[in-house]
């Protein structure tokens, strides 16, 4: 009887320490920030590896302590980012929500107007469910005219001051004009400029991190 009574305490010891362990995992995943980053080819790694991506190297600075989901699909339009945002709001409940968005309606000469009225759209529907919006600037060649480069570019100006956002006014500085940086088609960076596309994004995203509980202090800098 006094062995059954011990396998049973046992047992039940068991029991009691996986629960507080699988406890424990849960309240940690709960506590990262969730970041999602709605973007394009800019941010999905088009023609070179997808580790090799800024959000991937952004991924592995943060070393866990926040969750990134890479919702970006090469090609995405606003309008298509738009019409993808509130199901993905409703199932990954950001804290930060990334928006790099634009430049392939840039490059098809679709209205700034238009432009601006999705990416409108999309902040007020992330600030509406809770989360901060780190906007990233883009720039176009001046293939329409410099009166259409001037009305796309200012558009995210625009955005980040009506709506109070972070902004990173050109996600590419030091990368578009360095043909060493950029693949054959002239349009994506290379694998080797995606740290510097990190460096222009983290003085806007870290306080944000911060805010949201992340320590990066402890955090090795690349």
């Amino acid at each position: 009887m006094a062995l059954g009574r011990r396998a049973a305490l046992a047992h039940a010891a068991l029991w009691l320490a996986l629960v507080l362990m699988l406890a424990g995992s849960t309240a940690l995943a709960a506590s990262r920030p969730v970041v999602l980053v709605m973007g394009d080819s800019l941010s999905a790694a088009y023609g070179i590896e997808q580790e090799a991506g800024w959000v991937s190297l952004l991924q592995a600075r943060l070393d866990g302590k926040a969750r990134i989901v890479n919702a970006s699909i090469s090609g995405e339009t606003t309008s298509g980012a738009a019409a993808r945002l509130p199901d993905l709001l409703g199932q990954h409940r950001p804290e930060i929500v990334v928006l790099e968005l634009g430049g392939n309606d840039g490059l098809r000469g679709l209205p700034p107007g238009q432009m601006r009225a999705n990416l409108a759209a999309m902040i007020e529907q992330s600030q509406a469910a809770g989360a901060e919006v780190l906007l990233l600037g883009i720039d176009i060649p001046p293939n329409y005219g410099q009166a259409y480069r001037d009305a796309f570019t200012g558009v995210f100006t625009r955005l980040a001051d009506r709506h109070d956002l972070a902004l990173v006014p050109f996600l590419l500085e030091g990368v578009a004009l360095d043909e060493a940086l950029m693949q054959d088609d002239g349009i994506h960076p290379t694998a080797e400029a995606q740290p510097v596309i990190l460096a222009n994004v983290w003085p806007a995203l870290a306080p944000l991190l911060e805010e949201n509980g992340v320590a990066l202090a402890a955090l090795a800098q690349d």
